[in-house]
C-alpha cells in the first residue's frame, strides 16, 4: 500500500513525520499526505473522510496550513453517526475559529444538533458552541442553550452553563435570559453542575447590574449555605483533595460571594460568619487549603469593612509569609502590599516577617518585599526600618544593592526625623554601596549638608573617617572632597566637636592627602578629579602652610588630554601664583542653597510647602519661576508657536538669583546674537564645578566665571593665552565703575564706565487688571540702537499687601532679554510704596520688527496664590 495513501492509518503518518531528521525531509512528508488528502477531498472519499480530518488536525498542530480541509469539517458534522460527528466538531474547533465565514454554514447543524435525542451529540453540538460561538451564533442559539440548562442529564445541564458563559461575553444583552436558569442551578446537588452554575453566575454580575442585584438580593442566603455545606461535609472520596473537599467548589464559592459582597454591607454582613469559619478551619499544611485561604482573605478584602476579620485574613498573609514555598509568599507579599491601604497596622505587626523576606534568596521575593518595606516606614519606624535595611546592605548581593539603595536613600530623605540622623544614615549609604547611588541623592546630601551650619564639622570629621575605608566608592568620595574643599579648616582645627564624637587630630597635610588620593583612585572619572582640583583651589587659601604642595598636585594636570582638567589647572596655579591678594575672597564659603528650592526642581516644580529637612521657607526672589500647577511655563512661553518666544536668562536662572552674575549674553558684546543660557544646574555652584563664588563686598573685587563641567563653552584657553581677553562683569553698583581683571595676565588695558542714558521715551501702561497696574519707563545707552533698558513699576492698586512677589516674561527668538532682581518680592498696597525692576532688551531687528513681550505675574493675596498673564503689544515702534 502507498503509505501516503488516503487509507494510510494517523499512526503511520505520525511515525512517518517523526522518523524525519530534517526539517526538510518533514515538509516534503507533509506535502505528500496534504496532496493524498487533497485527491481524497476531490473524490469525495467518504469511507476516510474522518481519518484524513484527523490528519488534518495533527498536520495543523504542526503549523502547517490547512484551509482546503474546513469543509471537510462540515460535511463530517452533517453526517449522522456519533464518530464522524465527533471528528468533525474536533475539526470544527481545531481549524476554524469565530472569524471564519465558513463558520455560518455550520449554525443550522448545530441548532439541529442541539435538539438531536442522543445526548452524546449534544453534548458535543455544546462543547463546539461553547468554543468558537460567535455574536450572531450565539443570537440564534441562545433560546436551545437556555433550554438545554433544564435538561436531564447533569453532564449537559453543566455543558449548557459553559455554553451560557460563552454566550454573554458574546453578546451581553443576553444576559436577562439567564438569570432564573442561573439561580436554579445553585440548589445541584452535583458538584460539576454547581461549580458551573457559580461561574456563571459570577460572569453574570460582571456584565448585567440587574443579574448583580437579583443575586445580591435572591441568592446571597443559599450560597452561604452551599459553602457551608462544603465546609462541613463528611469524607467523600469522589471530590476530595488532600483532605480538602472540592477546593474548586470552595474557590468559585468564595469568589462570587466577593463580588455579591463588594459595595454592599447587607450582603457582607450575611457572609462574615462563614468567612471566619473558613480562615479557621481550613488547613494550610498543603496547597488545596493554601489557595482556599488565598481566595478567603482576597474575599475578606474586598467586602464591606469588618476590622476583625481583616486582622485575621493579614495574620493569615502573615503566615503564608514563613511558608517555605516561594509562590505562597509571592502571592502573600501582593496582597499586604494591597492590604496597606485598608489596615495598615495590621500589617505593620509582621514587619519583621517582612523584613526577613527582603533577605531571601529569590529575586522577586526580594523586591516585593523591599517596595512593601517601603510602604510600612512612617515617622515612628523609619530608625529601626533603615537600621535593618542598612544592616543587610553590607552583606546583599551586588544585582540587589541599586534597588536597596535608591528605596534606603528615598526613605531616609521622606521621613528623616532630624539633619544629624540623616546626615549619619546617607554616609553609611554611601560608603557601603556608594557606586549605586545615583548623582540627584548626593546632590541633595550636599545641599542639607550646607544648610546645617552647626554641623559641618561634624559631616567633615565623618567623611574624613568614612574616606579612610571607603575609598573606592565614588559618591562618597565627591561629597567628601567637596565638604572637605568647603569646611577643611574646620577638619584641622577641630571646630564644632559634637559630644558624641571621639576626638582626633587631623594635621593639614592629612586633610590634602584625601584630595590627592581621590585623585589618584578615581583617575577615569573626569567629575571627580575637577571637583578634586576645585577643592585643592580652596585649601590653598584655607590652608596657606600646603599651598606649594597644592600648586604641585594642580600642576600636574597642566598636560592633561582632559581640557577641562588642563584649563583648570592652567588657571588654578596662575590664581595661587599672581593672585593671592584675592584668592581667599574668591574661594569663601559657598552660600546656601535653599532645600525647598532645590527639592523642588529637582520635582520639576517648585513646592509650595517645604522639606522636612528644612527651616522656614524664606521669601523666594525674584526671578525664580514658581509654577502653578495648573498653568506650566509652556503655557506662558508657547513653544508650539513659530515664533515661539524665548525664555528670559534670569526667569528661571537659579544660579543668577544666587550668586548675582550676569550669565545672560548682555554680558558680552552688545549687539551680537546670542542665544541665551537657561536651565543652569542649580549644583554647578555648589559644587564648584561650573563657577567661583562672587565677591559679596563693595571693594573693586572681580567676579569670576570658569568653564561649565562638561568643557563645551569655547575660551580658547589653551591656544591663547597671553592674549585671553578680560571676562567683564557688572558691578553690583550702576553707577560705581570696577577695573576689570584678567585672571592670567593681570589688569586689562580698559576698565568699565558708568553708562549714560540715550534719549527719553514716553512711558506706557503695559498691563493693568482690578489689582495690579504696570508702567514701563524706556531709555536707550548711547551709540547703541538695538538694546533698549526698561524701567518696570509695579503699583498695587488694592488695600491688600503682595507677598511672594514674582515677574516672569518672554519674549520671540530676535529678541534677548534679561531681567536685573526686583527692588523687593512684597508690594505694599495702594499708596504706600511699589516695586521696580529693571528689564534689558536687545532687538536684533530693530527698526524692522517691534518689541513684543509675555508677561507673568504670581503673588500672594490674604495667603492665596494669584496668577495674572498679559501679553504686550504697545511698545513704541522706535524701541
Amino acid at each position: 500500500m502507498n503509505p501516503f495513501s488516503s487509507g494510510t492509518r494517523l499512526r503511520d503518518m505520525i511515525r512517518a513525520i517523526r522518523a524525519c531528521k530534517t526539517a526538510a525531509e518533514e515538509r516534503a512528508v507533509v506535502r505528500k499526505e496534504c496532496a493524498a488528502i487533497r485527491a481524497a477531498v476531490s473524490e469525495n472519499d467518504q469511507d476516510y473522510r474522518h481519518r484524513n480530518l484527523a490528519k488534518l488536525m495533527f498536520i495543523h498542530m504542526l503549523g502547517y496550513p490547512t484551509h482546503f480541509g474546513q469543509m471537510e469539517c462540515l460535511k463530517l458534522i452533517a453526517s449522522s453517526g456519533f464518530p464522524e460527528k465527533r471528528i468533525g466538531y474536533l475539526g470544527l474547533m481545531l481549524l476554524l475559529d469565530e472569524r471564519q465565514e465558513v463558520l455560518m454554514l455550520v449554525t443550522n447543524s448545530l441548532k439541529q444538533d442541539l435538539n438531536h435525542t442522543n445526548q452524546y451529540i449534544v453534548g458535543l453540538a455544546l462543547c463546539a458552541l461553547g468554543n468558537i460561538c460567535s455574536a450572531e451564533m450565539a443570537r440564534d442559539l441562545a433560546p436551545e442553550v437556555e433550554r438545554l440548562m433544564q435538561f436531564r442529564d447533569p453532564n449537559i445541564r453543566k455543558k449548557a452553563a459553559l455554553c451560557s458563559i460563552r454566550i454573554i461575553k458574546k453578546v451581553p444583552d443576553l444576559a436577562e435570559n439567564f438569570i432564573n436558569p442561573a439561580a436554579t442551578l445553585l440548589k445541584e446537588k452535583h458538584h460539576g453542575v454547581l461549580i458551573t452554575g457559580v461561574q456563571l453566575c459570577t460572569d453574570l454580575c460582571k456584565v448585567s447590574t440587574e443579574a448583580l442585584e437579583y443575586f445580591r438580593k435572591k441568592c446571597t442566603d443559599s450560597l452561604v449555605k452551599v459553602l457551608k455545606d462544603v465546609v462541613n461535609s463528611p469524607y467523600a472520596p469522589e471530590y476530595d483533595i488532600a483532605g480538602i473537599t472540592d477546593p474548586f467548589l470552595h474557590i468559585r464559592l468564595l469568589k462570587l460571594l466577593r463580588v455579591l459582597g463588594q459595595g454592599d454591607a447587607t450582603a457582607s454582613d450575611s457572609m462574615n460568619d462563614i468567612l471566619a469559619q473558613v480562615a479557621t478551619k481550613t488547613e494550610s499544611n498543603k496547597n488545596a487549603g493554601n489557595a482556599i485561604l488565598y481566595e478567603c482573605v482576597e474575599t475578606i478584602m474586598s467586602i464591606e469593612d469588618n476590622s476583625g476579620l481583616r486582622v485575621l485574613a493579614i495574620n493569615i498573609l502573615g503566615r503564608f509569609l514563613s511558608n517555605r514555598d516561594n509562590n505562597i509568599r509571592y502571592v502573600a507579599l501582593n496582597m499586604l502590599m494591597k492590604a496597606m491601604s485598608v489596615d495598615a497596622q495590621a500589617v505593620q505587626r509582621h514587619r519583621a516577617t517582612i523584613l526577613e523576606c527582603v533577605k531571601d534568596s529569590d529575586a522577586s521575593i526580594r523586591k516585593r518585599a523591599l517596595e512593601l518595606v517601603y510602604l510600612l516606614v512612617n515617622e515612628s519606624n523609619v530608625k529601626s526600618l533603615t537600621k535593618e535595611l542598612i544592616d543587610y546592605l553590607e552583606v546583599s548581593e551586588q544585582e540587589f544593592k541599586g534597588d536597596l539603595t535608591a528605596k534606603i536613600c528615598s526613605i531616609v530623605e521622606k521621613f528623616s526625623p532630624e539633619k544629624i540622623w540623616y546626615i549619619d544614615q546617607m554616609l553609611k549609604v554611601l560608603s557601603e554601596a556608594g557606586n549605586f547611588v545615583k548623582d540627584d541623592v548626593w546632590h541633595a546630601l550636599i545641599v542639607v549638608i550646607s544648610n546645617a551650619s552647626e554641623l559641618h564639622g561634624y559631616t567633615v570629621r565623618s567623611l574624613y573617617r568614612a574616606f579612610q575605608t571607603s575609598v573606592e566608592q565614588e559618591s562618597l568620595v565627591r561629597v567628601a572632597v567637596w565638604c572637605i574643599g568647603e569646611y577643611g579648616d574646620m577638619l584641622v582645627n577641630g571646630v564644632g566637636m559634637l559630644d558624641i564624637e571621639e576626638p582626633m587630630t587631623v594635621t593639614e597635610s592629612d586633610a590634602v592627602d584625601v584630595i590627592e588620593i581621590a585623585i589618584k583612585h578615581h583617575i577615569s572619572d573626569l567629575t571627580t578629579r575637577a571637583m578634586c582640583l576645585v577643592a585643592l583651589l580652596k585649601l590653598s587659601s584655607r590652608l596657606p602652610t600646603c599651598s606649594e604642595r597644592i600648586k604641585d598636585i594642580i600642576v600636574q594636570h597642566k598636560g592633561s588630554l582632559l581640557l577641562e582638567l588642563q584649563q583648570r589647572s592652567i588657571e588654578f596655579n596662575s590664581i595661587i601664583e599672581r593672585h593671592q591678594n584675592f584668592s581667599s575672597t574668591l574661594v569663601e564659603r559657598m552660600p546656601v542653597l535653599d532645600e525647598a528650592t532645590y527639592s523642588g526642581r529637582r520635582a520639576g516644580t517648585l513646592p509650595s510647602t517645604i522639606s522636612t529637612l528644612s527651616g522656614p521657607s524664606p521669601n523666594l526672589p525674584n526671578g525664580i519661576t514658581k509654577k502653578p500647577p495648573a498653568a506650566p511655563l509652556v503655557d506662558l512661553l508657547d513653544l508650539s508657536s513659530d515664533d515661539a518666544p524665548a525664555p528670559s536668562a534670569s526667569g528661571g536662572d537659579f544660579l543668577h538669583d544666587l550668586l548675582g552674575v550676569d550669565l545672560s549674553p548682555n554680558s558680552s558684546l552688545p549687539g551680537t546674537n546670542q542665544a541665551p543660557k537657561s536651565g543652569t544646574d542649580v549644583l554647578l555652584d555648589l559644587l564648584s564645578i561650573g563657577t567661583l563664588p562672587p565677591v559679596q563686598s563693595s571693594q573693586s573685587t572681580p567676579d569670576i566665571l570658569l568653564s561649565n563641567e562638561d568643557g563645551k563653552i569655547p575660551l580658547n584657553t589653551l591656544e591663547k593665552l597671553s592674549s585671553l581677553s578680560s571676562l567683564s562683569m557688572q558691578s553690583p553698583s550702576p553707577s560705581a565703575a570696577v577695573p576689570v581683571i584678567d585672571l592670567l595676565d593681570g589688569f586689562a588695558p580698559s576698565s568699565l564706565t558708568p553708562e549714560k542714558n540715550g534719549p527719553v521715551y514716553p512711558s506706557i501702561v503695559a498691563f493693568e487688571s482690578s489689582s495690579l497696574r504696570v508702567t514701563f519707563d524706556f531709555s536707550k545707552p548711547p551709540g547703541n540702537a538695538q538694546t533698549t533698558i526698561i524701567k518696570a513699576t509695579f503699583t498695587n492698586i488694592t488695600t491688600n499687601v503682595y507677598t511672594d512677589f514674582i515677574f516672569q516674561a518672554a519674549v520671540p527668538k530676535f529678541l534677548q532679554l534679561h531681567l536685573d532682581p526686583a527692588s523687593s518680592n512684597t508690594l505694599p498696597a495702594i499708596g504706600n510704596g511699589t516695586i521696580t525692576q529693571n528689564l534689558r532688551v536687545i532687538n536684533s531687528q530693530q527698526g524692522k520688527k517691534p518689541i513684543v513681550m509675555r508677561i507673568r505675574i504670581a503673588y500672594k493675596a490674604n495667603g492665596k496664590d494669584v496668577l495674572e498673564e498679559g501679553q504686550i503689544n504697545n511698545f513704541p515702534q522706535e524701541l
